[in-house]
């Protein structure tokens, strides 16, 4: 799937919880003891929500941040911990089986006595393979060697729907092909940038001698692919561009990308990728590859096969032995993110798995943590959330009634998914038996990688997750027209079924609607109800939508999360959008759960309040800087503070169960 937008950073998922006595719910769901009620709600209500729990939490060594997202992540981490250790510890059981393949994965991953004895050994057939190129068809073929193996060389390969007829998976050809998390880092003029670069070239050079290269060499070598990237970097879209889905598609024959690119054969590179016939693709960044075909023709072999190996090397390490281990972890954690310790081993592997096998994994975790009644219960918000936001949809007075049918037409086709597949995937053919971490790692990803390609010119399996079931996390697919919710995001705090509806419909029912907004925020409302990429709206209506999705643009473009940097209004509209609209729609489902009850206060607030509350504590992060910087450059979500301040901010039922003024910061055209 091409777009999976999710309702947060994913790379928050997963930390220890400092400030334990501050973070333990209370019965009916929210964290009294993290409130600063000193602070006024209508001024700062990410503050008055979790300011005491900010003030005292500490984030751990081995994180980017810390907070509720992180909590419930540590707990699945814990139950997988047991599931996979139990797993690998039963070496009676089938390796033809799921939970075999797990334990043997699981005991690969935490033999750390044969990782060592391993070192490069398992990848010497694919130095070998690398170092035997001669001529530029050989590199195309290596290239789609390394890229059923998952290593990201040159560009990204893909399969996904067609954005124009979702009904079939085709190929997808992306720009990639960088280290770096932004393509403003190879270039961009100042001296903290430099800083970075200076030290990406610092870690290649660390890394090229840990494969035995000297000094001189290795310095050689690592200015080699920073040449190489910085190319690739300056014909690469920025990331607010690429979420245009229209200016990013273009349909094309295997000749059309030959004459794009010329010079260069391509069939070496599909033979290889075992697609001798690639059929009809979509190449999202043409100028990209008009930019990457005279680099594969005029660049000297020596110094792609340098870049290759770097690519190997790069997307291995973590598989690797300690000193590659912990070279790369210095650079992308620390360097980038502030991170001053590695995780846990165990927990490094247990996510390694949910990568590898996912659904073998997610069935034992299923089984421990989440039950057909708790599936039920979220099941049931969703359908008062759909019902919410089609009311809602017909009383806009903004959008005309032609537009209103197609909208409603697509709300009715919107598919949920809860908690996990109705079918799992079958594993019975991968071969992670070797007692090699990373030859397993390898023919997972090649199992992988295969599983998708055969998808190419068939019809689409809609049942299929983009997300495994311990994810915590949820999103919602564009072309797919569904909203998929792991089972690992319906956890304590975010949900229980015993909460009382003000927590549970503030925080995992802003979640669905935030998911269900998502089909009509600016890139969403783009694709119609069968998930195709097709004008929908009247020229009026459109208008319309885009005037009210710029008033969010500017009102989020004015904060500053860090001195001197802004957000990015352009790049985070989407979810800015997502964020205001599900609160909203939750709220107008949650006012339905309260009709004909009494209006009872709990822990002195009123249902609403509790409501609002509920939300912002849902948002109880607190991040390193270096996290946020990065963050700020090439991420579509806000931070937090600001995904709480200004989402209420744009909803007067806020104000009226605060009792707040006009927020002058808000937006001042609403589009839910």
């Amino acid at each position: 799937m091409k777009f999976l937008r999710g309702v947060i950073r994913l790379g928050l998922a997963g930390a220890l919880v400092a400030a334990a006595a501050l973070s333990a719910s209370a019965e009916h769901g929210l964290n009294i003891p993290a409130m600063d009620t000193r602070v006024k709600p209508c001024e700062d209500f990410f503050k008055y929500a979790n300011g005491n729990w900010l003030d005292h939490a500490v984030i751990p060594a081995d994180k980017t941040g810390d907070g509720v997202w992180t909590e419930v992540g540590e707990q699945n981490l814990s139950v997988l911990h047991d599931v996979a250790g139990a797993a690998a510890a039963d070496k009676a059981e089938a390796r033809t089986s799921a939970r075999g393949k797990v334990g043997s994965f699981y005991r690969s991953g935490m033999d750390e006595a044969q990782i060592e004895k391993d070192g490069l050994k398992p990848l010497a057939a694919e130095f070998a393979r690398i170092d035997a190129i001669q001529t530029v068809p050989a590199l195309e073929a290596e290239i789609g060697h390394l890229h059923r193996l998952s290593v990201p060389v040159a560009f990204s390969f893909s399969v996904g729907q067609d954005d124009k007829n979702s009904a079939q998976m085709i190929a997808l050809l992306t720009q990639g092909g960088l280290d770096l998390p932004e393509r403003g880092y190879y270039f961009r003029p100042n001296a903290e940038t430099q800083g970075i670069r200076d030290a990406f070239l610092a870690h290649m050079t660390t890394m090229f001698g840990l494969l035995g290269e000297t000094p001189v060499k290795a310095g050689l070598d690592a200015r080699v692919v920073m040449a190489l990237e910085t190319q690739l970097a300056l014909a690469s879209k920025t990331p607010t561009e690429q979420r245009d889905p229209l200016a990013n598609y273009h349909k094309m024959t295997l000749p059309e990308l030959k004459a794009l690119t010329p010079g260069t054969e391509w069939q070496p590179y599909f033979a290889s990728l075992g697609l001798p016939r690639p059929g009809g693709m979509d190449v999202t960044q043409p100028q990209f590859f008009a930019a990457l075909g005279p680099l594969l023709t005029q660049t000297p072999l020596a110094d792609w096969k340098t870049y290759l190996r770097w690519g190997l090397i790069s997307a291995e390490a973590p598989r690797l032995s300690k000193s590659f281990v912990d070279e790369d972890f210095h650079f992308t954690h620390t360097v980038l993110n502030g991170v001053p310790k590695n995780q846990p081993r165990w927990k490094r592997v247990v996510e390694a798995a949910d990568v590898s096998l996912g659904d073998a994994l997610g069935q034992l975790y299923i089984a421990r943590a989440f039950s057909p009644q708790a599936r039920a219960q979220v099941l049931g918000m969703v359908h008062n959330l759909q019902f919410a936001l089609k009311a809602r949809i017909q009383t806009l007075d903004w959008m005309a009634p032609n537009t209103k049918i197609q909208a409603l037409a697509k709300m009715n086709t919107m598919a949920a998914k809860v908690g996990y597949p109705d079918h799992w995937r079958d594993y019975s053919k991968l071969d992670v038996g070797s007692p090699s971490y990373v030859t397993n790692g390898m023919h997972a990803d090649e199992f992988e990688f295969q599983r998708n390609l055969s998808k190419i010119g068939k019809p689409v399996d809609r049942s299929e997750w983009g997300m495994t079931p311990p994810t915590v996390n949820a999103y919602y697919s564009d072309e797919m027209n569904d909203i998929n919710f792991p089972a690992g995001i319906l956890q304590p705090p975010f949900f229980q079924p015993q909460y009382d509806d003000a927590v549970n419909y503030g925080d995992t029912g802003a979640t669905i609607g935030h998911e269900m907004t998502h089909g009509f925020d600016d890139q969403g409302r783009q694709y119609d109800a069968q998930g195709n990429l097709h004008d929908w709206w009247t020229a009026a209506d459109a208008k319309n939508f885009d005037t009210r999705a710029q008033g969010i643009v500017d009102q989020y473009s004015a904060y500053e999360p860090l001195p001197g940097v802004h957000i990015n209004g352009s790049l985070t509209q989407g979810e800015n959008i997502a964020d205001i609209g599900g609160l909203k729609i939750a709220y107008l489902a949650f006012e339905k759960t309260l009709q004909g009850k009494p209006r009872v206060k709990i822990d002195g607030f009123t249902p609403e309040q509790r409501f609002f509350i509920a939300y912002a504590q849902s948002w109880r992060i607190k991040e390193r800087p270096e996290a946020v910087k990065v963050s700020l450059l090439s991420d579509p979500h806000s931070p937090p503070a600001f995904r709480v301040n200004g989402t209420v901010a744009n909803l007067p039922e806020f104000r009226q169960a605060f009792g707040c003024p006009p927020d002058p910061k808000a937006s001042p055209t609403a589009i839910w």
